[in-house]
């Protein structure tokens, strides 16, 4: 599916820090039928995620982005909250980019666009899907996260306040919250088709994996790692069939019924 921009403070990209971009070019186009095209890896000719060279101030793993229309102010609100800026703003290509940690240490990229928005397509296999912070103090990114960009946090029925989702002023979910072993960090994730073969291709590419697949009762997860030790996620979204009934009468008129 197409996408053609994000709303403010939501994740739009994220992008692969590595010591070797060649070879994980050629681990992630295996996994996720991606195209490899320069600092960017492609689906379909659309771009789905962005690769970099690992470096001092950008250490190797998968990064989220967040859109912002105006990355001083954005800066200066994670500040007031309580996180730092990691990197000055820099100009890239189709926008402006800059590297932020929450008070517990995880990392978050800030992404200005000029004209590059992040990721051009999404819902279906080799795509970004919900990010998820992994901490163990969910208080303190609720508040964090509340002050520098308005989420609210919504917590998943039964888990103690461990786990939930992180949802917009409008409730719109985009973006998952889940206990840390140890530390706090964003954990990318991707959507696939189907979790057990993902997992077996990304054993026969050389990556591991550490857990899954799990069910989660909207589909299933796992989670992954590549060959020189990065974790992501992958999740398969369950097949829910949609079941729509027509009817009339007098007083309504046509009515559409959805269900199933």
């Amino acid at each position: 599916m197409r996408i053609r921009g994000f709303a403010p403070a939501t994740p739009c990209w994220v992008e692969l820090a590595s010591a070797d971009p060649a070879r994980a070019a050629d681990f992630y186009a295996g996994l996720f039928g991606w195209e490899p095209a320069g600092d960017r890896f492609k689906l379909g000719g659309r771009a789905a995620a962005g690769l970099t060279r690992a470096r001092a101030d950008r250490p190797a793993g998968w990064l989220t982005y967040l859109t912002e229309h105006n990355l001083e102010a954005s800066i200066t609100r994670v500040r007031e909250a309580g996180g730092r800026l990691v990197s000055e703003p820099i100009e890239a290509r189709g926008g402006r980019s800059a590297l932020i940690a929450d008070p517990a240490g995880a990392l978050l990229g800030l992404w200005e666009s000029a004209g590059f928005t992040g990721a051009q397509v999404g819902g279906e296999p080799g795509t970004m899907t919900f990010p998820e912070l992994l901490t163990d103090d969910a208080e303190a990114a609720a508040r964090f996260y509340g002050q520098a960009f308005g989420w609210l946090l919504r917590d998943e029925y039964g888990s103690d306040g461990t786990r939930g989702e992180w949802i917009t002023t409008a409730h719109d979910a985009m973006a998952g919250l889940a206990p840390s072993r140890g530390g706090s960090w964003w954990r990318a994730a991707f959507q696939v088709a189907d979790c057990a073969a993902t997992m077996q291709t990304c054993r026969d590419l050389g990556g591991g994996v550490i857990s899954g697949p799990t069910d989660m009762g909207f589909g299933s997860y796992a989670e992954l790692l590549d060959p020189w030790g990065v974790p992501f996620a992958v999740a398969a979204p369950a097949a829910l069939p949609v079941e729509l009934s027509m009817s009339f009468t007098p007083t309504a008129g046509m009515e559409l019924t959805f269900g199933g």
